[in-house]
């Protein structure tokens, strides 16, 4: 393969895209793991992480540590090391229970009658190609695979499934991928396979890595009853060295142990995760005397009711809070300790979609970063075992957040042009910028929805997959805009139109459902002196 041209395109603050226009996709992909691969092993100071896309590289990095020229002087010289293609260094054999009909391969008569042959050619037909790992996305493990035969192919179902099992072999367009777990998706499904493709106690967590060369082995329904409890296999990174603090009496809308993000293992297919309101944790931190980014709960829309087991100092921070311990009232902005046996409830979040409560000495998370779990009723919560100092001096609650509240003034977002920002009709960007957008019930971590005039695009919304940026604001078939968040998949292939800048994002993290957003675009050197330590 020869070099051929490199661009570096600006994405936000700290991320750029990595490009290489003249190469085809199977090479460019085949560079762009390569680079992913010396980054990833060399980890400069300052350097977050490299995804690797259907035909391009995302690299996230520090901009308060890596001047934008220098770090693209670095992507250019470990291009230039990485002169010849990545060689896949393994070939894996999968085994695959190929089934027409129930659970474990609901798709496959369909998608054969639609090929116009049967169901058991096209199964080998499926296991007889060699496959590609392009990269890993959408979930932690999960892999897109080059490869497929083109009379294999066949479109993603119009509507996603609620649930797909673990393990699921599915076609989604020219890829071949396996489901790691069981989550939502839309891939149609011919089989499955029992093998455990993530396990986050294991280096590497993941399975199946980029470059990795995959063949499929047909097995019967009694193999693969036999061999299906290694799905179970792994068990849970636990923290139960730690010392038990509260117990979960009830979960509350949504509520989980979020700190910083953590970063350096996108590359598996793990997005950083972390607070939502990095902005509010770090208050909220800095009353019980904890680093800026020490885990804590945080609680969405309505917050949990909790039994302490230990003693500890705790504040809240976030919103307009209805909150008591005991049954009598618990001030946000203040520091309260809580004894062993007190229970501790949090009403309504008010003025904000979510807040932070923070325990001097901070909570514990697991060793290795996994997916963000919601709590439930009966969870375990424990200390973290960090070096203590003393509690800060009571404060007034963040009073920002009222300007977030649904039916107030519109929140002001001020947002970079996206990668794709070309592919969208000037009536596309005239009302992405010039209209109202709300807040939409349905948004999560994964991504905040909006609801507001359809977006136009003057080409199909769907591109080849690539590396995704928190802020990142994509625009899928409907034309309703999704702002990206901390547990978003890793890659996306939707068009991306802006990018919300790291200093705003936590604007949108607090708008709660029905709030009303406004974006303003700007550009990099507009916002040059004052970068955020989001990315």
């Amino acid at each position: 393969m020869r070099t051929g041209a490199l661009e570096i395109r600006d994405v936000a603050e700290g991320a750029v895209l990595v490009e290489y226009p003249e190469a085809s996709e199977e090479e460019a992909n085949q560079r762009a793991v390569a680079v992913a691969r010396s980054l990833t092993t060399r980890a400069p100071a300052g350097f977050f992480d490299a995804v690797p896309g259907a035909r391009n590289l995302l690299v996230l990095f520090d901009p308060r540590r890596w001047a934008r020229a220098r770090l693209a002087e670095e992507v250019r010289r470990v291009f230039r090391e990485a002169d010849r293609p990545a060689e896949s260094r393994r070939v894996l054999q999968i085994p695959v229970f190929y089934e027409a009909g129930g659970e474990n391969g609901p798709d496959l008569a369909d998608i054969a009658r639609n090929a116009g042959i049967a169901p058991e050619e096209f199964a080998r037909r499926h296991a007889d190609a060699e496959y590609r790992v392009a990269f890993l996305g959408f979930a932690p493990g999960f892999p897109y695979m080059t490869g497929l035969a083109r009379e294999l192919e066949s479109p993603r179902l119009a509507t996603p499934r609620t649930r797909v099992p673990a393990g699921s072999v599915g076609i989604g367009g020219r890829y071949t991928g396996i489901y790691p777990e069981e989550t939502p998706g839309g891939w149609r499904l011919i089989g499955r396979a029992p093998v455990r493709l993530f396990d986050a106690k294991e280096d590497p967590p993941a399975l199946l890595l980029p470059g990795d060369r995959v063949r499929f082995q047909p097995i019967s329904r009694g193999e693969f009853g036999l061999r299906l409890p290694i799905l179970d296999r792994a068990e849970p990174v636990g923290v139960v060295s730690k010392r038990p603090l509260l117990r979960v009496a009830a979960p509350g809308a949504l509520t989980s142990v979020q700190g910083g993000p953590r970063r350096g293992w996108a590359i598996y297919g793990v997005p950083p995760g972390g607070a939502m309101d990095l902005e509010s944790l770090a208050r909220g931190n800095a009353l019980v005397g904890n680093p800026p980014s020490a885990p804590a709960l945080e609680m969405t829309l309505v917050g949990p009711e909790l039994q302490f087991v230990s003693e500890v100092a705790v504040a809240l921070w976030g919103g307009r809070l209805e909150a008591e311990i005991n049954g009598r009232p618990l001030p946000a902005g203040s520091v309260c300790s809580v004894r062993a046996g007190d229970f501790v409830r949090v009403g309504s979040i008010r003025g904000a979609a979510r807040a932070y409560l923070c325990v001097a000495g901070g909570l514990a998370q697991t060793e290795r970063p996994q997916l963000s779990r919601r709590l439930g009723t009966g969870d375990v919560v424990f200390l973290d075992t960090l070096p203590r100092s003393s509690p800060g001096a009571p404060a007034r609650p963040d009073a920002s957040p009222a300007s977030s509240e649904a039916g107030g003034e519109p929140v002001r977002v001020r947002v970079l042009p996206g990668p794709q920002r070309g592919r969208f009709d000037p009536e596309g960007l005239a009302a992405f910028l010039g209209s109202p957008y709300r807040v939409s019930s349905s948004s999560d971590r994964r991504g905040i929805r909006l609801e507001g005039p359809a977006i136009a695009n003057r080409e199909s919304p769907e591109i080849p997959p690539e590396g995704t940026a928190l802020g990142g604001i994509q625009v899928p078939g409907d034309g309703q805009p999704i702002i990206l968040g901390p547990d978003r998949p890793v890659t996306g292939g939707y068009a991306k139109i802006a990018t919300v800048l790291g200093a705003d994002f936590p604007r949108v993290a607090r708008a709660a459902p029905g709030t009303v957003l406004r974006f303003e675009e700007v550009s990099l050197a507009d916002v040059s002196s004052s970068r955020s330590r989001i990315t």
